[in-house]
């Protein structure tokens, strides 16, 4: 079943960033030189519309979703200081800081990207010496020779013919298997760069165009119409490398995302399950030996710095991307079937009859005729009809494969209640001397609260869990109280205790969404109140607690603002006790590791230079607004953030996302100042933050997903027979049934105490 015109709710694609008036006016990038090799499979012709020849003309890949959640200081930071502190990471006691599997990720995406960047550069200038070259991607010397302004051909002899193409091959190489291990973190990076990778695979194609490396990259850096992604894209080059590689799982990952924007969920989870099945098959089998022999290094602690880990022993995170882009699909697929699922409302009844879609005395309902009642005859008395039943069992089913492959998902990270505050400021110190080039934290003395005796090598009372042991129905009776007046209090009344341990999740880059998506599955599956309010305290409790540092900034998360709209529409039918962004507040660091953070300063890491704090953990004192600078500034934040949206596709929308902005940006300071005035809410800026921790602003505008959670939420009842929408509490002793005859008699007293408890 596919959807027209829908721009899903799925996932979050990139603000797209417009290029130079060369590259926008330029036709996708085939050579016209070569005529023969232009009908290859390789380079498939896109339909080209009559609005198109105008369009903005940027490489396929800058249309990938999930972009924004992979940018982050990784691409600046020194390729030693990324490989030091991807090791330190790797060796901290669990949960670490980051997922290790998406660290080495980043640190070969680099390597790869950067070493292919020069071999490009130096092939299209004809330097033959690698000396001649930077070698960092993006530098001055590369943007000089791809203009042409550089160093020339100091080497001497010019290049062959010959010598560039296997330069240029050798590239492709390179950036074909960075591809492999993530095709948007490699988007990041090769966005980055220079211009001259986005042709190298091209030039490739015209001596070799069944070559399946440059397929893959020129696929990615193909030039396309911007946001004509599906309709300029089509599956003959994919397909092509899947048929020459079968055991790549990898380009199923990718032709599953293509599925998405074309609106075949389906069809991407059948490649998504392909997919899995190929990555488990061949999971090498030495992995566990390699991380026993770590975690026997890590209780011994016999060495006091972190040796490089081999590229073979490193953990690899394909198994976790295909399960996070299935479980979408699965939730994409049970959001569209609610409308199917739920009778008709009388809008769109009215609205059909006026398209002349329906006559008066029939209607269509979901392609089928069904003769219209009489006029007194309501919605509750018709019932549902036996497609609406089917489709809700195919929503739930749907929604419980989502939730099963998240919960999947969450496994791969880890989360500890009570970690020793020494153990993160451990890691902040060796974040802050790699950064500064100072070894001297070799030599100084690691964390001695280590238990010999410990399997995973933490002090006595450290605990961890897998994130989805949070969510079982029996879940750990150590943790936090959550929510609670001293979580959410400001910086200054936490730093009156010194901490001693502190909650810590392991990062990743989508975890935030994936939490937030476990939600919206937990509500289609219809949960009880009860049971969903409790997952959702802890999906709060992690995300203040999900920090990024030192490689990742904030991002914004689609599902979160789906799940903040629901919870509007749906008048927060779990009763949670504040509003979901107070509750995800960041959680204030504690003293030790800020100052870790800091060089030892006690001035903490804030995310933004106007939030900063004095040193006394007081915020600065800032001058009174007035009200028409407060509205000057909300107006400029909802321009900002409509021009972010990638539902802005004209004029009309561009004016209507600024006004629902405006109009929620007004709202919330009136709640505000209604709360405030009672003296209950702390301000954001109070308190030493988590670094590049995202304040909340998620987008205003009701996507199709949300409108429909939220309806399935209003209308659908919560079993799965045909009474109405509206939910009705249930008693506490409820009425005992008729007994049929011959059944024992029930104990009046027994009952009672099972329904209490």
């Amino acid at each position: 079943m596919a959807k027209k015109n829908k721009k899903p709710a799925a996932g979050e694609s990139p603000n797209l960033e417009p290029q130079s008036a060369a590259e926008s006016s330029t036709a996708p990038s085939t050579s016209t030189t070569n005529k023969k090799k232009s009908t290859t499979p390789t380079i498939p012709s896109a339909p080209q519309s009559s609005s198109s020849s105008s369009a903005l003309v940027i490489c396929r890949n800058k249309h990938w979703r999930y972009i924004s959640s992979f940018h982050g200081p990784w691409l600046q930071l020194p390729f030693e200081v990324l490989e030091t502190l991807a090791n330190a990471n790797y060796y901290m006691p669990l949960p670490r800081p980051v997922d290790p599997a998406v660290f080495y990720d980043l640190v070969k995406i680099r390597k790869l990207v950067d070493v292919s960047t020069d071999l490009a550069v130096r092939a299209a200038n004809g330097v033959a010496s690698k000396a001649m070259s930077n070698s960092m991607a993006g530098g001055t010397a590369h943007h000089m020779q791809a203009l042409g302004l550089g160093f020339g051909n100091n080497g001497g002899a010019k290049l062959s013919p010959e010598r560039r193409f296997r330069m240029r091959e050798q590239a492709t190489q390179k950036l074909s298997r960075a591809y492999h291990l993530d095709e948007i973190a490699s988007s990041v990076a090769t966005m980055q760069s220079t211009s001259t990778l986005e042709n190298v695979a091209g030039l490739v194609l015209q001596r070799a165009p069944n070559d399946p490396d440059a397929n893959y990259v020129h696929f990615f850096h193909e030039k396309i119409p911007s946001r004509q992604l599906a309709e300029c894209t089509d599956f003959r080059a994919l397909d092509l490398i899947i048929s020459q590689r079968p055991s790549d799982c990898e380009p199923l990952r990718t032709r599953a995302i293509v599925k998405m924007f074309k609106d075949d969920f389906e069809g991407a989870a059948q490649d998504l399950t392909t997919a899995l099945n190929v990555c488990r098959l061949q999971q090498p089998l030495h992995k566990p030996v390699a991380e026993e022999a770590m975690q026997l290094e890590r209780k011994t602690w016999r060495r006091r710095d972190n040796p490089p880990l081999d590229e073979r022993d490193q953990p690899s995170s394909i198994e976790a991307q295909l399960l996070f882009q299935r479980a979408g699909c699965y939730l994409t697929l049970a959001c569209d079937h609610v409308t199917f699922a739920l009778p008709e409302s009388p809008i769109e009844r009215n609205g059909t009859a006026q398209n002349g879609t329906s006559s008066p005395s029939n209607e269509t309902v979901n392609g089928d005729s069904v003769p219209q009642e009489a006029e007194g005859e309501t919605e509750e008395d018709k019932g549902p009809s036996k497609k609406n039943l089917e489709m809700r069992k195919t929503v739930r089913l749907y929604a419980k494969r989502a939730l099963r492959d998240y919960m999947e998902f969450l496994k791969h990270f880890h989360y500890s209640p009570n970690l020793p505050v020494e153990v993160s400021s451990d890691f902040s110190h060796q974040v802050n001397q790699a950064t500064h080039r100072n070894k001297r934290y070799y030599s100084q003395p690691r964390h001695t609260s280590q238990d010999p005796g410990s399997p995973t090598g933490s002090s006595p009372a450290h605990t961890v869990y897998q994130l989805a042991a949070l969510f079982s129905a029996t879940p750990p009776a150590d943790l936090p109280p959550y929510p609670s007046t001293s979580l959410v209090s400001s910086g200054s009344a936490a730093a009156e205790q010194p901490q001693t341990a502190t909650e810590v999740v392991t990062y990743h880059p989508l975890l935030t969404d994936a939490l937030h998506s476990l939600l919206l599955c937990h509500t289609l599956v219809q949960t009880s109140a009860k049971e969903l309010q409790r997952h959702a305290y802890m999906v709060a409790r992690l995300a203040r607690l999900a920090d990024g540092y030192p490689v990742f900034q904030a991002s914004r998360s689609p599902a979160r603002a789906d799940w903040i709209e629901v919870l509007r529409r749906a008048e927060n039918w779990i009763e949670l006790a504040s509003s979901w962004e107070a509750l995800c507040a960041p959680a204030p660091l504690p003293a030790a590791i800020t100052a870790a953070a800091n060089g030892g300063s006690a001035v903490p890491t804030t995310a933004s230079g106007s939030d900063a704090p004095s040193a006394t953990g007081s915020p600065a004192p800032a001058p009174a607004e007035t009200e028409e600078q407060r509205k000057e500034r909300m107006r400029q934040q909802a321009i900002i953030e409509a021009l972010e949206d990638e539902r802005v596709n004209d004029e009309p929308s561009f004016k209507a996302a600024i006004l629902a902005r405006q109009r929620r940006a007004e709202a919330d300071h009136a709640n505000s100042t209604a709360t405030n005035g009672g003296g209950g809410v702390p301000s954001p800026n109070a308190g030493p933050k988590r670094w590049a921790v995202d304040d909340g602003r998620e987008y205003p505008i009701l996507t199709e997903r949300a409108e429909a959670v939220a309806r399935w939420i209003r209308e659908a009842p919560t079993g799965s027979g045909t009474g109405t929408g509206k939910r009705k509490k249930k008693s506490r002793n409820p009425k005992k049934p008729a007994e049929p005859e011959g059944s024992a008699p029930v104990d009046t007293a027994t009952a009672s105490a099972s329904a209490a408890a």
